[in-house]
């Protein structure tokens, strides 16, 4: 079986975001870029599954300018196969990445796809779910745990009220929430292994996909500086400033 992975190159989590002087958007100038954490997490449970003798392929997407050629790399370094490179200098909202993702799944025909559940950037968490809707998969969101068997996924899904588990029938697509695994670090010799790993290189037009966007950002606002704290010197007084003050009781 073969599994596709979507990864995406996001800000590294690390980084402290900052906007733009005009609020146009956010400045990507000199930014440490890296893979997006939900996703490393799905790279992860691919190989994991690839190791286990349940899956033969791992095949890595990326929908971006040719710098996430870097985040396709650091996937292969980390086990996965190959990697396909859809070229785009535009801003891609989620609906067009699914568009084009469901191209590549016609291609591939994997029986699996796991990515990341939202990217940190946008914060969307659509992608995923669009593709099944595209593709007409099951799909199985925010998974906790993966059990394959013949056939069929069980997905052990984190939700208000704790876990649920439900049964997929393959193909299907699943995104990863963060306890799903801990990625691994990639290893010197993989890292210079991947080197040599393939990556196709496509563009939007190869699927007949328009990225045009449909939302148009109106303004990029820093979030208000929080308030310092206070000490009240009694449970009543605390009492007090949550009722008057605060207004929460």
């Amino acid at each position: 079986m073969k599994i596709l992975v979507p990864v995406k190159r996001v800000i590294d989590y690390n980084v402290k975001v900052r906007v733009k002087a005009d609020g146009s958007g956010v400045d990507l100038a000199n930014v440490k870029m890296s893979m997006n954490p939900f996703d490393e997490i799905a790279v992860e449970e691919a190989i994991r599954l690839k190791e286990a003798g349940k899956a033969t392929e791992v095949v890595l997407v990326s929908v971006g300018p040719q710098q996430a050629q870097e985040t396709l790399r650091t996937g292969l370094a980390m086990g996965a196969d190959r990697g396909i490179l859809v070229k785009t200098d535009a801003l891609t909202e989620p609906l067009a990445v699914a568009k084009i993702l469901k191209g590549i799944v016609g291609e591939e025909e994997p029986g699996l796809v796991i990515l990341g559940k939202q990217a940190i950037d946008d914060d969307c968490n659509q992608t995923g779910q669009m593709l099944a809707a595209l593709l007409g998969w099951a799909q199985g969101t925010f998974a906790n745990k993966l059990d394959l068997g013949e056939g069929t996924v069980d997905v052990t899904r984190e939700v208000d009220g704790g876990l649920q588990t439900v049964q997929l029938k393959m193909p299907a697509v699943v995104t990863t929430d963060l306890r799903l695994n801990e990625p691994r670090y990639a290893s010197l010799p993989n890292i210079m292994k991947a080197k040599k790993k393939p990556i196709d290189e496509k563009s939007p037009d190869d699927y007949g996909v328009d990225i045009s966007p449909r939302l148009e950002v109106v303004a990029t606002k820093e979030p208000p500086a929080r308030e310092a704290g206070i000490k009240v010197a009694s449970v009543a007084e605390l009492v007090e400033k949550l009722k008057n003050e605060a207004g929460v009781l």
